[in-house]
């Protein structure tokens, strides 16, 4: 009987540590990826399990309406320009604040507030950790310090409907897309002043740069090509031909393609940033606008502005895994941990 016992209590410990070995390294896995979603005509937040591929809370931006949105460095807190009910350079209201929003608790937090009306559209924070937003109406990009939600300095764009904004990876640099006057504007950071406007079309869309930073790439919407700016000589140095105009880019994280949306077609081109020519078409939904990459560079999300969708995309196989329902004109996208 005593054998059996010291028997039966060895194996009860190995399965006590098997079982505290497994615990744990459940609990060392990266937690699930989960991807924040700006539906324009909700005024709302998609918060969608990307694993599951499900909106598992909607959250209300407090405010009409939020396009786009930008995710604190440490995950915490989303903040979402309140923009206004019209499109960039029509008639309509003009967002006068930012709402803050925890992710923890799906609440409205606080609020960045401009003493007058500027449409607020591009959230972007820097690597010194402030934020930088896109304010049209001032023709300016707003500095805004997150901690203690103020404005603490602007740049100077020098141009009508600066709507989308991108920096360089030092933080030294800013661009953005003037809409209307259909130019970019090449802003000196640290100095808070513009250095140059270079011509691209008639209109222009959204702009995004390239894993070096030696290029900056943004949407002709009169043509269907993409404009590739030179960022050493601030000058464009080349035309990516597609397919129909295109709309929102993002460079996979390797720095060989970039990923364009073309809304009038519904799909995703994929441009060989070598060749600089389309080699990849993939269907998605329709009207696509934003996309960005998860954090390991494996997924392209795809904004379906028309049919309220994200189109899942696996960039190493160059697969439309599926399509997730978010809210109505689904835009900006972020990615929280």
């Amino acid at each position: 009987m005593a054998i059996l016992v010291r028997a039966m209590t060895k194996t009860l410990s190995f399965a006590s540590f098997l079982c505290a070995a497994v615990v744990g390294a459940v609990s060392t896995l990266a937690p699930a990826e989960t991807l924040l979603v700006a539906n324009q005509h909700d005024q709302s937040l998609s918060v969608i399990d990307v694993e599951a591929k499900k909106v598992v809370a909607t959250i209300p931006v407090g405010g009409v309406t939020g396009h786009e949105l930008a995710v604190s460095p440490d995950g915490k807190r989303a903040f979402v320009p309140i923009y206004g009910n019209a499109g960039v350079g029509r008639a309509g209201t003009d967002g006068t604040e930012i709402s803050v929003i925890d992710l923890a608790s799906k609440k409205i937090v606080g609020k960045v507030e401009f003493p007058h009306g500027v449409r607020p559209h591009c959230a972007v924070f820097g690597s010194n950790g402030m934020l930088y937003v896109t304010t049209e109406l001032d023709k300016t990009v707003s500095i805004i310090d997150p901690k203690t939600l103020k404005v603490v300095g602007a740049v100077p764009t020098g141009q009508e409907q600066s709507h989308m904004f991108v920096l360089s990876h030092d933080g030294k640099r800013g661009y953005t897309a003037n809409v209307g006057p259909g130019t970019v504007s090449v802003l000196d950071i640290p100095a808070k002043k513009t250095v140059t406007v270079i011509p691209i079309s008639g209109n222009t869309q959204r702009i995004s740069i390239s894993r070096d930073g030696s290029m900056v790439f943004t949407a002709d919407q009169k043509a269907p090509r993409m404009a590739v700016i030179d960022t050493a000589t601030d000058k464009v140095k080349g035309w990516i031909p597609l397919e129909s105009p295109g709309y929102g880019t993002v460079p996979t994280l390797d720095g060989r393609w970039l990923l364009v949306t073309q809304r009038d077609t519904g799909k995703l081109a994929v441009v060989d940033l070598k060749s600089m020519k389309v080699e990849k078409m993939i269907e998605v939904g329709k009207g696509p606008a934003e996309v960005i990459l998860s954090k390991d560079g494996k997924k392209a999300y795809v904004a379906c502005n028309f049919s309220n969708q994200i189109a899942v995309v696996d960039i190493p196989t160059w697969t439309m895994e599926g399509l997730i329902q978010a809210g109505n004109f689904s835009d900006g996208m972020a990615v929280a941990p």
